[in-house]
């Protein structure tokens, strides 16, 4: 808990000071207007000329994105940006998790096949508890039971394994939760922008380009920031469950090469 705590937290500074990032040019360009307006009075085509060239420039990419948030209200994008933030999280700790749970599972057989002609059951024993992932896991519950035979060996390594998955999947609900929500968010900004939109062409009187274009500019910039959020989790989702089905299918076969080396070792009857 503590964990995903504090990805939430750096992941949420981050996204604060990558979009807050440029507030600081305001504030520079303003302390030197006084100046600017002096140079006015003295040198007007020089001035204008200046304020060409500054026109010209190329925003950053932190600028295009802020004035995009604040452009589409922010009381419609700032949810949307929650669940980008929180679906990020969720994203950065699980992928930080199953990488851990990673293990190499012929080199660990091969441990325990070594430990076992060695030391035995205990040995191996000792050997899989001190390795970390979810593989090593199995393999400490089936050695703890060799002696009741194949069938128990296999079924709580059954067992396990279906508890060692929940473990691995757990938070991709909440991803999914926010691959749907945040396109929803922008949809729903989308239709209080042409709500809003149409309010203030009835109280204009008429029809003008300029309000329509306007409120339905601000409407849809929350449908795109929705979908932006939606297809960047979806990515992070797709890649967390081919990574759980990976490590699944290891978990299975290293299991039935756990139960072939105990039964080569003759440590398991046929009961």
């Amino acid at each position: 808990m503590k964990k995903q705590l504090a990805i939430f937290a750096f992941v949420g500074v981050l996204a604060s000071s990558t979009l807050f990032a440029q507030e600081t040019t305001p504030a520079d360009t303003s302390s030197s207007e006084p100046a600017a307006t002096e140079e006015v009075t003295s040198t007007p085509v020089e001035t204008a000329s200046a304020e060409d060239a500054t026109s010209e420039e190329p925003r950053s990419f932190h600028q295009v994105i802020k004035d995009q948030f604040i452009a589409g209200d922010v009381r419609f994008m700032t949810p949307v940006l929650i669940c980008l933030i929180l679906g990020l999280a969720f994203s950065i700790e699980r992928i930080i998790t199953l990488n851990l749970a990673t293990t190499n599972t012929k080199k660990l057989l091969a441990q325990i096949e070594d430990a076992l002609s060695k030391g035995g059951v205990q040995a191996a024993l000792d050997v899989t508890r001190n390795t970390r992932g979810p593989v090593a896991s199995i393999f400490t519950q089936g050695l703890m039971r060799y002696s009741e035979g194949v069938d128990m060996v296999e079924k709580s390594i059954v067992s396990y394994g279906g508890v060692e998955m929940g473990r691995l999947e757990r938070g991709l609900i909440w991803i999914s939760l926010f691959i749907a929500l945040g396109p929803m968010l922008g949809f729903f900004g989308t239709v209080v922008g042409m709500v809003q939109a149409f309010a203030d062409i009835e109280a204009a009187g008429d029809i003008s380009p300029n309000i329509v274009a306007g409120g339905m500019k601000v409407a849809l910039l929350t449908t795109v920031g929705g979908l932006i959020v939606g297809m960047v989790l979806q990515v992070f989702y797709n890649y967390l469950v081919s990574k759980i089905d990976s490590l699944v299918n290891s978990m299975e076969d290293a299991s039935i090469a756990l139960v072939d080396i105990l039964v080569k070792h003759k440590l398991v009857s046929q009961k």
